[in-house]
């Protein structure tokens, strides 16, 4: 539990930055080179691998080398458990609202009828 606890810290904080984010998108559409990656940023291109070996160490994305290109692909299974995390925080919101509004239309119930 703790290792999983320690996966999703470093995937939030990967995705926590914008350019990371934009990578992430990306790589939605399709495995990219480095330079493909770095195109749209304004960043030098040591940063923009730094960035992606943040996203890798987090899980997000693989890579591969052939030759002197490395190309970057989305691991869309690593995503899948941020979605998991959120889905389960959703579903107990949901359920603690369902009980207020419960709680609310019950009480406004008792106030008519007095």
């Amino acid at each position: 539990m703790l290792e999983d606890a320690q996966s999703l810290d470093r995937m939030f904080q990967a995705l926590s930055d914008g350019s990371r984010r934009g990578m992430i998108d990306r790589l939605g559409r399709g495995p990219a080179s480095v330079t493909e990656l770095a195109q749209p940023l304004d960043m030098a291109l040591p940063t923009v691998m730094k960035h992606l070996q943040v996203l890798e160490t987090s899980g997000l994305v693989l890579s591969e080398k052939a030759g002197r290109v490395r190309t970057y692909h989305l691991r869309k299974e690593a995503l899948a458990s941020v979605e998991r995390w959120i889905a389960e925080r959703k579903a107990s919101w949901n359920q603690a609202f369902d009980r207020l509004d419960l709680f609310l239309s019950d009480t406004s119930t008792e106030m008519a009828d007095e």
